[in-house]
């Protein structure tokens, strides 16, 4: 049950997102200046499937353990999954690009913590969240990019 709950509840949060991000890609996004940088749209879907599967995985490595760590790194999981999921609504729903940007930063430090947390728990489930704190980290610079130049 914790394997099909780990793997669940991250797709259901970027379910929720995909539900945003749907109606404003072809109209909001298609026309604000982003950087050159920024890559092309088809490209966030499969990027967040990946990374939803590699945390799901990480909070299951992690639950499966019994130690008093646990308890702390599954609730730790939990809140940055909450600023994980409101950051489409901030981005794509109320157009807020500068909120979208403290909210990002706020899941980037909060990866970071998952990542030495988990680390002591289980290694694995630990490097299973490098590939998500650079996926973040680059789009933390695109926010902040077109951010400005918006």
């Amino acid at each position: 049950m914790k394997l099909i709950l780990s793997l669940l509840i991250p797709q259901l949060a970027g379910a929720v997102g995909a539900l945003f991000t749907v109606n404003a890609i072809p109209t909001w996004y298609k026309f604000l200046n982003k950087p050159s940088f920024s890559p092309p749209n088809w490209l966030f879907g499969p990027a967040w499937l990946t990374l939803y599967l590699l945390m799901g995985i990480a909070l299951y490595l992690n639950w499966i353990k019994n130690n008093k760590q646990v308890k702390s790194n599954v609730r730790l999981f939990f809140i940055h999954l909450f600023f994980n999921l409101i950051w489409t609504p901030i981005f794509f729903g109320a157009k807020n690009l500068f909120l979208a940007l403290i909210v990002i930063g706020i899941i980037w430090i909060l990866i970071v913590v998952m990542i030495f947390k988990f680390w002591k728990v289980n290694k694995v489930s630990s490097l299973l969240l490098i590939p998500y704190l650079f996926w973040v980290s680059f789009a933390s610079v695109l926010n902040y990019s077109v951010w400005r130049l918006n």
